[in-house]
């Protein structure tokens, strides 16, 4: 609970650090991972429903392509807005926000008709969803200094498989077995059902989370006095003055040329983040897969491998602070594993395997990548830099998925997208190790 005494002064009293981390992050990882599962369902649930959209409103590849393209696209005006309210009314109420807007839009997606009213609950969805994933970035890096922050968000990033394991099972639950109750569609049940959680967590929350260390009751003096030390040590070696953060303009942190950089590098992730959450299903199916439930339940697999994965690494990446190789090398691995998806033929068992490789690369890679923005970037470039990293990931994000809706309408297949997108990541992996150098990470064991 937020306690509104001032900050307190670092104290003599030894402290226990392991234990006090240990503290804060029971309190706080696991209600931002299950915010954050609910967040990447809600997104990405179209992966399920567009079989039911197909067979009622009858949305091709092509429509459904856009319609993710039109959500990346609310997201991407708004992202940095969204930041730049966060500054001034906290991290906290700011999840809040955006977390009930989502599950309103979501709930109304159940009334699309056509085409057009699809793509506008797509758009305001992205426009609702605007500002969570940077914020909650930045949420932890006020309590978590950077030789911690790695494992923080591979925790954070466990949301993401998570998500596809059981947004996959539950959505196609759902389907298989609510369709027709009602007289609603199964695709309505889902919209239905899935918008409601953004909605209670967001009161959790309202309650449960505190903007800074110094707010919280459950840590004591001595405590919150050794983090806010921490936190201030990544401050002066990254030339910043320590204490409390502070924010820049959009003008400021374009300004940055390492901003550029980790946003040329996130277009990267982004496309392969679309190839594993959006189309995972299209290629199962399109391996031969038909029914609903077999569906969920097979796109549930490859996320598996990615909870492991992306804890090792992360871990790994944090017990020797090098971050560089650790995201290029797992790009590098499931950029050919995505090239090597576009020749399996039809198999579902090489389509799954290969899903499996794909998924673990990507959450790992993902995972060391966006620990790097916090730590390569000044203090004052922080919290709007993210946000603009991640909006220009957005920019890719919301291409692709139009151009491997077009290319399988156009082709009858998605070979020829999966190996663009391929292409795209490996140019992400030479813009990473080029454009960022090892001696600009510098961290504190």
């Amino acid at each position: 609970m937020a306690d509104p005494s001032p900050a307190i002064e670092q104290s003599a009293v030894p402290v226990d650090r392991p234990a006090t981390y240990r503290t804060i992050a029971l309190r706080v990882m696991p209600l931002l991972v299950i915010c954050y599962i609910v967040s990447f369902i809600d997104r990405t649930n179209i992966g399920i429903a567009q079989e039911g959209l197909k067979r009622d409103l009858g949305f091709g590849p092509a429509v459904y392509g856009l319609g993710v393209t039109v959500f990346f696209v609310g997201f991407i005006l708004f992202e940095v807005p969204s930041n730049a309210l966060m500054a001034r009314i906290g991290a906290r109420k700011s999840l809040v926000r955006i977390m009930a807007s989502w599950g309103v839009v979501t709930v109304v997606t159940m009334f699309v008709r056509d085409e057009y009213t699809f793509y506008v609950a797509r758009f305001l969805l992205g426009v609702a969803e605007a500002g969570f994933f940077p914020g909650a970035l930045f949420y932890l890096s006020r309590w978590f200094p950077s030789a911690r922050r790695t494992r923080m968000t591979a925790i954070f990033f466990i949301g993401v498989p998570i998500s596809g394991i059981a947004g996959s099972v539950i959505s196609g639950g759902i389907m298989h077995g609510l369709g027709g109750v009602a007289g609603l569609a199964d695709w309505q049940w889902l919209f239905l059902v899935e918008g409601i959680p953004p909605i209670l967590l967001a009161l959790a929350v309202l309650f449960w989370l505190a903007d800074e260390p110094e707010q919280v009751r459950w840590l004591t003096p001595a405590q919150k006095a050794a983090v806010r030390a921490d936190l201030d040590a990544d401050q002066r070696l990254k030339g910043g003055a320590g204490g409390k953060r502070t924010h820049v303009g959009l003008r400021e942190a374009l300004s940055d040329p390492k901003v550029w950089i980790l946003g040329l590098c996130a277009c990267g992730a982004y496309t392969l983040a679309n190839a594993v959450s959006f189309w995972a299903p299209r290629i199962i199916a399109d391996a031969g897969v038909g029914d609903v439930l077999n569906l969920g339940l097979f796109s549930a697999v490859p996320p598996l491998a990615g909870i492991v994965a992306m804890l090792i690494v992360g871990r790994h990446s944090d017990r020797t602070l090098e971050r560089r190789w650790h995201a290029a090398t797992a790009w590098i691995v499931a950029a050919l594993a995505m090239f090597a998806i576009s020749l399996s033929h039809g198999s579902v068992f090489a389509v799954v395997v290969l899903l499996a490789v794909l998924a673990a690369a990507h959450y790992s890679g993902l995972t060391v990548f966006y620990s790097i923005p916090s730590i390569y970037l000044s203090d004052r470039a922080a919290a709007t830099g993210i946000a603009v990293v991640t909006s220009m990931g957005s920019f890719a994000a919301a291409a692709s998925p139009s151009l491997l809706g077009f290319i399988q309408s156009a082709t009858g297949s998605l070979a020829l997208g999966l190996q663009i997108s391929s292409g795209i990541v490996l140019l992400a992996v030479v813009v990473l190790l080029v454009g960022v150098r090892a001696g600009d990470l510098k961290e504190k064991k």
